[in-house]
């Protein structure tokens, strides 16, 4: 029987939408006699009410609204029923999740929290999180945006050819799915339409190149990702079955799915890209200023203001430039920290000659720092994990490098490295983003969330950011006291990632609230690291696309370290790392309020046990 693990981050929030007006609203892909979908305006959707509910039965009724608005996620739960289906994204399905999930947050408010157990407060505090900001991401209809700098719903969707397919019946659903491809399509389409219209769209400047990311599967049917299945048949199949998929699959993709993308391109490339907005600045879309804030306190877990951030970051930037300094009169450079940057960025012996050479690069880091685990942690993931680049098709505008949870417990997660222009990609930075990526940053604390069999659903499968990115960017410095970075050029690279990571709190809320440009934001990030210029660009049009998200890395990584302090100050000697590090991670993902209570009861518990 097929047995599946949950996805490792489940997106719990689908928002926003402007209802269109008149009795249908036509939307359309490209070219209107090619495809023609029309969605009916959404009937009057009743509030939901929820009244004395137990804590249980709203967290069950919770999980159970996202089961219910995501085939995926239900078929992943065992539902055959759903393995053809594509997510439904009309505007009548997301109005009725949008008022479910305010019914539920309503009820949640009104609970009496004292009456709680430990466990059920930090439940109900959690929930709360995740229900209040998928309400707050469909006010600010986060909805007309599918689309980031880095890519978009069109790839994401193609992940699809890669599920394992062992029965007639898993290829009947995965041309099933693909039939329902024109739909998905011109939902996206519609709400990117709504987009354009109220002026929430994706800065221009940062969508250049994004066709690219669309005519990569604009190719020959064979040549098509979708096509892969259709390639290599199970052993078991007969020659009559494997000839009767592979002809419906062609005409699929052939008739279907390849125009499907010829369409979307020109909507994009003649309609979407052009009239896009021409600001950077998330304060200049509707309520920009409250939605930026809102984002701040999302991303952050914390009550603080956009100034506050960007103070901490110019703090930050200087503590760190320092270090950086020192390492430069430590390798004897003569010259001045912009040539040395310079230096790092063109010298050939720092870049990898080919894409082989960087994976088997990061694969070598890797094994070494799990041969390190033992040593700092007392538990560790059952969940093995691999290593491979960053797909072909997204490459390009990607990040340099990004874990991918496995969704089946017969499956590993992946640790995925940007083999794309090789001249940017510098070893020197491969420790640092190995260590964040892999083990013991995103695959061990992911792993282990999942693992947390005792935690409700919508703990063991949700991410908080500014805990998971905290955590990565804690376990760079980690490899520091492991005996990592031992080449001063890959201290150097940690460094460079760590005031990455510092800059992001200055150049996202310099250009979403205090009107810096996108070139003063490149200025900024190039001057202060050694990042490659390619990597600079791509990182600073993610974070004009992706508000708010940037500021999680450091915000979390300086609570944990100053917990972490904390607790060695009031232990001492009697300060077991392994056993602090399983106090971080043995309640999943959190808050950083919810952290910072767990590492309390922590260091009373080890007092106590001592004593």
């Amino acid at each position: 029987m097929r047995k599946l693990i949950l996805p490792a981050i489940i997106m719990l929030a689908i928002t926003g939408c402007k209802m269109t007006t008149g009795s249908k609203a036509q939307y359309y892909l490209g070219d209107t006699k090619k495809a023609e979908t029309t969605v009916d305006k959404p009937q009057e959707v009743k509030a939901a009410t929820v009244e004395d509910m137990s804590l249980k039965t709203i967290i069950d009724n919770a999980w159970q609204v996202n089961v219910d608005y995501s085939p995926q996620l239900a078929y992943s739960l065992g539902d055959e029923s759903k393995a053809a289906l594509l997510a439904d994204l009309s505007p009548e399905i997301l109005a009725e999740k949008n008022l479910r999930q305010k019914a539920l947050l309503s009820s949640l408010k009104q609970l009496d929290k004292d009456k709680l157990s430990k466990t059920d407060k930090i439940n109900a505090q959690l929930l709360q999180y995740q229900l209040q900001n998928s309400v707050d991401m469909y006010t600010y209809k986060d909805h007309y945006l599918p689309i980031t700098a880095e890519s978009g719903f069109h790839a994401y969707v193609a992940s699809m050819a890669n599920a394992r397919l062992n029965t007639a019946e898993d290829y009947q659903n995965y041309l099933d799915k693909m039939t329902a491809l024109p739909k998905y399509f011109a939902q996206q389409t519609f709400w990117l339409k709504q987009g354009l219209s109220s002026g929430i769209t994706p800065a221009k400047v940062t969508l250049n190149g994004f066709e690219d990311s669309i005519s990569a599967y604009i190719v020959s049917v064979e040549d098509s990702g979708y096509y892969k299945p259709f390639a290599d048949f199970p052993d078991h199949f007969t020659e009559a079955q494997k000839v009767d998929f592979e002809t419906k699959g062609k005409q699929v993709i052939s008739h279907q799915v390849l125009p499907l993308y010829q369409q979307f391109y020109d909507f994009m490339t003649e309609e979407y890209i052009p009239n896009a907005r021409t600001s950077i600045a998330a304060k200049d879309m509707p309520n920009g200023d409250a939605f930026y804030q809102n984002r701040v306190e999302y991303y952050t877990t914390l009550n603080m203001t956009a100034d506050e951030v960007h103070q901490l970051g110019l703090k930050e930037v200087a503590r760190i430039r320092a270090e950086m300094e020192q390492v430069i009169t430590d390798v004897e450079f003569k010259g001045t920290f912009p040539e040395f940057l310079h230096f790092l960025r063109t010298d050939p012996k720092f870049y990898p000659k080919t894409a082989e050479e960087l994976l088997k690069e990061a694969a070598y880091i890797a094994k070494k720092a799990d041969a390190i685990l033992p040593q700092y942690f007392a538990t560790l993931p059952r969940t093995p994990y691999g290593i491979k680049p960053v797909p072909a098709e997204i490459a390009p505008k990607y990040t340099t490098g990004r874990y991918s949870g496995s969704n089946r417990d017969d499956e590993a997660g992946f640790y995925w490295v940007n083999t794309y222009a090789l001249d940017k990609r510098p070893l020197y930075e491969m420790e640092a983003l190995t260590l964040h990526e892999a083990v013991p940053g995103h695959h061990l604390q992911i792993s282990l969330n999942k693992e947390l069999t005792d935690l409700p659903n919508f703990r063991r499968y949700s991410y908080i950011s500014a805990f998971g990115e905290g955590w990565g960017l804690y376990s760079e410095y980690l490899g520091l006291e492991a005996g990592f970075y031992q080449d001063p050029y890959s201290n150097f690279g940690r460094l460079t990632y760590e005031m990455w990571r510092a800059a992001r709190l200055v150049v996202d809320t310099g250009m979403h609230t205090q009107g810096w440009s996108r070139d003063k934001a490149i200025e900024f990030m190039a001057s202060n690291t050694a990042l490659s210029m390619h990597n600079v660009t791509t990182e600073i049009d993610r974070y004009i696309s992706w508000p708010g998200q940037a500021l999680s890395y450091k915000i979390g990584e300086l609570t944990i370290k100053r917990l972490r302090t904390k607790a060695e100050s009031e232990l001492g000697e009697d300060f077991d790392i392994r056993l602090f590090h399983d106090a971080l991670l043995e309640n999943g993902s959190v808050t950083m309020d919810i952290l910072e209570q767990k590492v309390d009861e922590f260091i009373q518990e080890q007092k106590s046990a001592q004593s």
